[in-house]
């Protein structure tokens, strides 16, 4: 057990205001003077209705009967919420980078983690090492998407997106909480072991603000739209409509359709001023760019069996070229290299557009 002190790469990071996995720099959400009520029965709300969707997700991925209950929501301040931790906890940033840019993270003693990876590896004496912190993050990563999932249709924000969690075991007093006051939701949770382990969710005050508003429908018009504009002629994140038909506009009401084939031009035809200008629109946003070396099937009971040394044969030959995939979508083929010290991959071949459009279908 923890005697509460502090080493000294945790008193320099709490004295740097870095973030609890040593490295970043201070939190920079905005602090709110203070929530409203409104806000907090807007989250108390939220939260309680994904309850549901949460201890089914659990319940799932741990293999025993997980019950969370309605949670406790309300504002708080960095000295008032450290009282309610042990010395140590488990935090685990999932901030939104997108939608509700902000602080967001999930707070939970070593006792709770450690019950968690123990019915997730189905192993006991757990040690939280990197790879129990992975399994934590897996856990938080489902639970953070199915809120998205609700929020998104609650909102009809479309563009909410948080990190990968990033799991990590701290003394409280190191944690990186958001500035100023911020909202905390303390839930209980029943693993099945006759044990009442808690777990709290803490949204940046900023970030709060802007989602409680959009539940309740104050958001000022044109928040949370993924792109500029006004409101009059928009249509999916925020393109105008004009143009975007297939036929070069919409019909009248009530008049005649004025239907025509459907001319597919060439994939590989040089923009107009007109397509340049609209393909502009969406030049900085980012997408997923993965390189897969190859797949295998695994039964769960092999899977589980793993430890270091195993080794995992991939249906690819030793020099065969790797995928190169965007969004998961295969678009090119290339070669590992080394760059320095880190791995890189050289393009060797760009999928043909029959061939990505074979794999969409």
């Amino acid at each position: 057990m923890s005697d509460g002190a502090l080493s000294q790469d945790e008193i320099n990071a709490l004295l740097a205001g870095v973030d609890s996995a040593g490295a970043g720099s201070a939190s920079t959400a905005t602090a709110v003077a203070g929530g409203s009520e409104e806000d907090r029965k807007a989250f108390q709300e939220f939260l309680t209705a994904n309850i549901g969707a949460g201890s089914s997700n659990l319940s799932m991925m741990t293999g025993a009967t997980v019950t969370l209950e309605e949670p406790q929501v309300g504002f708080s301040d960095r000295d008032a919420f450290l009282e309610q931790l042990p010395d140590t906890v488990t935090v685990i940033k999932a901030d939104f980078n997108a939608g509700f840019p902000g602080d967001h993270l999930f707070i939970m003693p070593e006792d709770t983690a450690k019950a968690i990876v123990g019915l997730m590896n189905k192993e006991e004496n757990v040690e939280l090492d990197e790879m129990a912190m992975s399994v934590i993050g897996e856990v938080v990563s489902q639970l953070v998407g199915t809120q998205i999932t609700d929020l998104t249709k609650k909102t009809n924000n479309k563009s909410i997106a948080a990190i990968a969690p990033e799991a990590v075991n701290v003394k409280k007093a190191t944690a990186a909480l958001p500035a100023g006051e911020f909202l905390s939701a303390q839930f209980s949770l029943d693993l099945g072991d006759g044990n009442s382990h808690q777990i709290w969710e803490v949204y940046g005050g900023a970030v709060a603000g802007d989602i409680a508003r959009a539940l309740n429908g104050t958001a000022p018009a044109g928040a949370g739209m993924a792109m500029g504009g006004s409101a009059q002629g928009m249509g999916i994140g925020g393109m105008a409509m004009q143009g975007m038909g297939m036929g070069g506009g919409m019909p009248a009401m009530g008049g005649p359709a004025n239907v025509q084939s459907v001319q597919f031009p060439n994939l590989m035809h040089h923009a107009t001023p007109h397509e340049a200008g609209n393909i502009g629109l969406i030049m900085d946003v980012f997408m997923e760019m993965t390189v897969e070396l190859g797949r295998t099937r695994k039964l769960i009971k092999e899977i589980l069996s793993m430890g270091e040394g195993t080794i995992i044969e991939l249906d690819k030959l030793a020099g065969e070229p790797v995928d190169i995939l965007v969004n998961h979508k295969l678009i090119a083929k290339g070669e590992v290299v080394v760059i320095d010290e880190n791995f890189g991959v050289r393009v060797t071949e760009i999928v043909s557009p029959m061939e990505r459009m074979s794999d969409m279908g």
